[in-house]
């Protein structure tokens, strides 16, 4: 499938992780972590399930707290900064959960106004409806607004999300399982959107997944976490070039059934 290419700038790294660790008591997920994701760029990080993916993403939304390392994002060390500051840099970045996280006793329309309303103090009602038909139309579910999440597909739960996220405009998007739970269809058109938002939204993105198709279709770099470290990275034929008893199983899980 075409994949749209979005201009990356990698001389502008918009998060930068050096040295990261995570435990959980003596269950170390996260070894010593380096990454940087470049201004633009679909970053997909492939891991099994239990290898510290939904973690990362965490600790770089401020959610978990790292034992040690540093996490910059668009130049703050999210470390050192104040709560003020933190809530203020959440803001900049959208977090697409796993479950699309709507909530249920509200329509399609009031889950999109929620976190306008929430951060954009002063906002006006037309704003408001401007901003909702905007992010509905972009998903292409214009159709749904006066709906509730129970009368919503799965695709279509994930696309609301997803455009609850863009409301905001981020500069930053992290995916976590975007295609899980959904038909290979429906799947298909989630990575079509991901594509869709980095082009239209210029965002730079993390996408965590275990879905090769999902990683082929939207990385424009894949990062491979095995043993609590990245390691492999590059294209997706590049990090699948190998005999490697670890990556090799996953790629034929994926494609050779």
């Amino acid at each position: 499938m075409y994949k749209p290419k979005a201009p990356i700038d990698y001389n502008n790294a918009v998060i930068t992780i050096k040295g990261l660790k995570k435990s959980f008591d003596d269950y170390h997920v996260l070894r010593g972590i380096d990454l940087d994701l470049y201004q633009g760029e679909n970053l997909v990080v492939l891991g099994r399930s239990g290898t510290g993916k939904s973690v990362l993403i965490k600790i770089i939304s401020g959610l978990l707290q790292a034992d040690t390392g540093t996490i910059t994002v668009l130049g703050k060390d999210i470390d050192k900064i104040s709560d003020k500051d933190l809530q203020e840099l959440r803001i900049r970045i959208g977090f697409s959960f796993q479950n699309s996280a709507l909530y249920d006793s509200m329509t399609v329309r009031k889950n999109l106004e929620f976190p306008l309303v929430r951060n954009r103090k002063g906002i006006t009602r037309k704003e408001i409806d401007s901003a909702v038909e905007e992010v509905l139309e972009a998903v292409g579910l214009s159709q749904t607004i006066n709906q509730m999440p129970s009368e919503l597909s799965g695709g279509q739960r994930k696309r609301i999300g997803i455009a609850r996220t863009l409301i905001l405009n981020p500069e930053i998007m992290l995916y976590d399982e975007p295609t899980a739970g959904l038909d290979p269809i429906t799947c298909i058109e989630i990575n079509e959107l991901i594509n869709e938002v980095q082009e239209k939204y210029k965002t730079s993105s993390i996408i965590i997944t275990h879905d090769l198709t999902c990683a082929k279709q939207t990385g424009d770099r894949i990062a491979m976490l095995l043993d609590g470290q990245f390691q492999r990275q590059g294209t997706f034929d590049e990090v699948f070039d190998t005999n490697d008893d670890r990556v090799k199983p996953f790629f034929d899980y994926n494609f050779i059934k």
